[in-house]
């Protein structure tokens, strides 16, 4: 069935709203955070973990990375990666357009495409928006990314300009891609299309506006948080989701810091995905209701309180800040994986906890107050 999207309630002080997604893996309350499981896999934590602990709702996959390895032919074999992974719960898989983005040194971008040097061995790939499709319909992931390019920050406003004129004329592609194909496991895949424009509003505004008419069943909002002032990406996502339709979901990439999500919630945006919670987890950086703790740090050495007396995880009771700071000391794998379970706890509860805040319509003076403690360092 066609991914449905229901709006179940609305903050009366800020564009917050909780929602639901239905998919044919199942259900996803909104607003709802991502783990990223590049490929594909969540680093340092099993699918059980994901599940029974964490409870994580969707993960994501990244087309660029699968691609390259273990490769489509391996993935199409297995039956896709809900099997290949044994994850039967929601995927979405990001185009690769941030990848070939990150690439800038070993990549060239045309009308047709994108050639590129693949990071593992050097080899020579291509990448247009129909064989993109293609590999995501093997992939077979609920949901799949256009693909697009990510305009660097900064970047003149000529380079934006041109950078979306590519980016539009590939989604025309990928929708006419997707209409022609059919998914390859039975179950139904949406195409959403990317809002970019870098930091400039009469581009971003042109962007919404063509993506809105596209009818999509889902939109993404690109291209930000990636060097700008937080102020600048607020201005852009708040632009952005007073054009792109009510009814269906927004999804602001590769966003952020909890602070960073609560704001992004009150500006309209139901679904986020990043990296920083499981990487900054493996360095030590674990995010708790009260601020940041750094695990490596001295003051935690002969602290024998629960790691995280506020959190939800076994993790978060069963062991201490300074045995957890221990093991960090000691480069233990324990660490990365008690680390991962408690941040992406913290994330995926913090979450629900604004989904109930908008649903008492009390969520825009709860996210005043809880920004300020989130951003704190302790």
């Amino acid at each position: 069935m066609p991914l449905e999207f229901n709006i179940e309630g609305t903050d009366p002080s800020s564009n917050a709203r909780a929602g639901r997604i239905q998919t044919d893996h199942g259900e996803i309350p909104t607003p709802i955070f991502m783990p990223v499981g590049t490929a594909g896999t969540v680093k340092a934590i099993t699918q059980q973990d994901l599940k029974s602990d964490v409870d994580a709702k969707i993960i994501l996959g990244n087309t660029y990375h699968l691609y390259l390895r273990p490769g489509t032919s391996i993935l199409r074999e297995a039956g896709g990666l809900h099997k290949f992974n044994g994850w039967d719960r929601p995927i979405l898989t990001d185009s690769g357009g941030y990848q070939v983005y990150s690439l800038s040194d070993n990549r060239k971008i045309t009308p047709e495409g994108v050639k590129f040097k693949s990071h593992i061995d050097g080899s020579a790939h291509w990448f247009t928006p129909e064989n993109v499709m293609d590999i995501q319909r093997v992939i077979g992931a609920d949901i799949i990314m256009a693909f697009d390019e990510c305009p660097p920050y900064p970047c003149t406003e000529e380079y934006a300009r041109k950078s979306l004129q590519i980016t539009n004329h590939w989604l025309d592609r990928c929708f006419a891609r997707i209409n022609e194909t059919e998914p390859l496991y039975g179950h139904h895949q949406s195409l959403f299309p990317i809002v970019q424009g870098s930091v400039f509003r009469d581009l971003r505004k042109a962007s919404a506006e063509y993506i809105a008419e596209k009818g999509a069943e889902g939109n993404a909002i690109g291209g930000l948080s990636v060097g700008e002032p937080h102020e600048m990406m607020y201005e852009m996502t708040e632009l952005v989701c007073g054009i792109l339709p009510k009814d269906k979901p927004r999804y602001l990439m590769g966003v952020g810091t909890p602070a960073n999500i609560l704001e992004s919630i009150a500006l309209g945006v139901d679904m986020f995905d990043c990296v920083m919670p499981t990487r900054n987890a493996r360095n030590g950086q674990l995010f708790t209701w009260n601020g940041v703790m750094n695990m490596r740090n001295k003051k935690w050495e002969r602290d024998f309180s629960a790691l995280d007396p506020d959190g939800e995880s076994y993790v978060d009771s069963f062991y201490t800040k300074a045995y957890v700071r221990h093991l960090f000391a000691s480069e233990e794998i324990l660490a990365m994986q008690i680390g991962t379970l408690h941040n992406l706890n913290f994330y995926l509860r913090l979450v629900r906890k604004a989904r109930e805040k908008i649903l008492e319509g009390t969520f825009a003076s709860w996210k005043n107050e809880m920004v300020v403690k989130l951003m704190q360092r302790l």
